[in-house]
C-alpha cells in the first residue's frame, strides 16, 4: 500500500512540477509525470536516508515536489541539446 501512495503522490506532483517549471520538455507529459513518481520516490529514500522521515513513511509532499523538480532540472540537462 505504500508504494501505491508513493506513486498516486509521484503522479500529482509531476502535474505540480511541470506546472512550476513550464517549458518544452523532451519527453512530454507522460514522461514528466513518470519523473514525478521517480522523485517521489527518491525524496522518500533520501528522507529515510537523513532520518527526516521513519521506515515506511512516504515523503512528503513539499519533499516529492522539490525530488521531482530536481530530477526534471537533471532530466532536461541531460536531454538538451
Amino acid at each position: 500500500m505504500n508504494i501505491l501512495w508513493i506513486i498516486v503522490i509521484g503522479f500529482v506532483v509531476g502535474v505540480i512540477a511541470k506546472s512550476l517549471m513550464p517549458g518544452r520538455d523532451p519527453g512530454g507529459f507522460i514522461i514528466t509525470i513518470l519523473l514525478g513518481i521517480a522523485g517521489s520516490f527518491g525524496a522518500t529514500y533520501i528522507g529515510q536516508h537523513f532520518d527526516w522521515y521513519r521506515d515506511g513513511q512516504p515523503a512528503g509532499f513539499i519533499g516529492a515536489i522539490l525530488g521531482a523538480i530536481l530530477i526534471l532540472i537533471v532530466f532536461r540537462l541531460i536531454t538538451r541539446r
